[in-house]
């Protein structure tokens, strides 16, 4: 995170603004619907109501119907209309409610939109932002609470990423929305309204690049590698280490496809120990990459095997289980204690 890009005190030229997560994207895309009129914001329910999250309220009021679409209850419809949108084009901004919901536009997503750069030789581009609530904690029912990130990072032709605070939020959405390629844009569910998690949000700084990771933390004992709604509680479970002498670094991955693992590697060279936090379930799985290639990269620095902290490789339980399955702050340091006592 640049140094410009997070304040304290008082502004009085309106640059910088207090904001929840939520309404750090809320204020993204009206930076990016106002920057450019071919951004079209779509999805179920984001018009009059602004979202079931109401990420998008006040959009259609003040951008009119034209810009914000109520589209029917129909995932691959929405996904098809933007795939044709932003060959005219446009530049389509599509909500998909939860994440659990976007498997019925699957489809299009992997076998158009990932797809139809490469099929036309790249005459045709398809700068499409799919926004993805995703992950658990806010107990709700089945298909609410899911993490499908590796599905995604997983497809060649598809750029993903993943915001965890109001800074990254703000910018983040506006860069993916520039973007030629289209991005699977995931965004913490259970963070957006966080009074805890409100940030100073300068306006005017000159963010980060959108496929860039950042350490969030600085550590020497041991390397947690994190993203999303993960980060929050690595960052917790690193100032509890602390009581206990344990210097933890935290890295926020923040771009998932492609990943920029080159101050991951950094750091487990100095450190020898690595720790992945994800709620995703190990098998098969972006935290397997990420052990995967720091195995490879940094083999001689290591002093433990890298683990995994993660949900687990079962359907999402029913809310009154979900403690159970996400990781929290002793499953953490459980591992942590594991890596440096090998």
């Amino acid at each position: 995170m640049t140094a410009s890009a997070v304040r304290t005190g008082t502004d009085t030229t309106g640059a910088v603004q207090s904001l929840t997560l939520g309404k750090a994207l809320n204020q993204g895309l009206r930076a990016a619907m106002e920057a450019d009129p071919r951004v079209i914001v779509m999805g179920e329910d984001v018009g009059r109501l602004g979202g079931v999250f109401r990420i998008t309220d006040g959009l259609q009021k003040d951008f009119g119907e034209h810009r914000v679409l109520d589209t029917p209850l129909a995932e691959s419809g929405i996904i098809g209309t933007a795939v044709g949108l932003a060959v005219r084009g446009y530049r389509p901004v599509c909500e998909i409610q939860f994440d659990g919901f976007i498997f019925p536009g699957f489809d299009q997503i992997v076998s158009q939109v990932a797809k139809l750069h490469a099929r036309t030789r790249g005459r045709v581009r398809v700068p499409i932002v799919i926004r993805v609530p995703f992950g658990g904690g806010i107990g709700a029912v089945e298909h609410h609470s899911e993490s499908p990130e590796s599905y995604f990072a997983h497809t060649a032709g598809l750029k993903v990423v993943a915001c965890s605070n109001p800074v990254d939020a703000y910018w983040m959405i506006q860069q993916a929305i520039r973007c030629d390629d289209p991005v699977l844009f995931f965004e913490p569910k259970r963070l957006y309204h966080s009074s805890a998690l409100k940030a100073e949000v300068d306006t005017t700084a000159t963010p980060d690049p959108l496929f860039a990771s950042r350490v969030v933390r600085a550590g020497t004992s041991a390397t947690l590698i994190t993203y999303g709604p993960s980060v929050k509680v690595s960052l917790e479970a690193a100032a509890a280490a602390e009581q206990d002498g344990n210097s933890l670094e935290v890295i926020d991955l923040r771009s998932l496809s492609p990943m920029d693992l080159e101050p991951v590697f950094a750091s487990v060279r100095r450190t020898g120990h690595a720790v992945v936090v994800t709620e995703a379930p190990a098998e098969s799985s972006l935290s397997s990459e990420i052990a995967a290639r720091i195995q490879q990269e940094c083999f001689y620095s290591l002093e433990a095997p890298v683990l995994r902290v993660t949900g687990f490789d079962v359907p999402y339980p029913p809310a009154k289980l979900e403690e159970h399955f996400l990781p929290d702050l002793d499953r953490i340091l459980d591992t942590v204690d594991r890596s440096l006592a090998w």
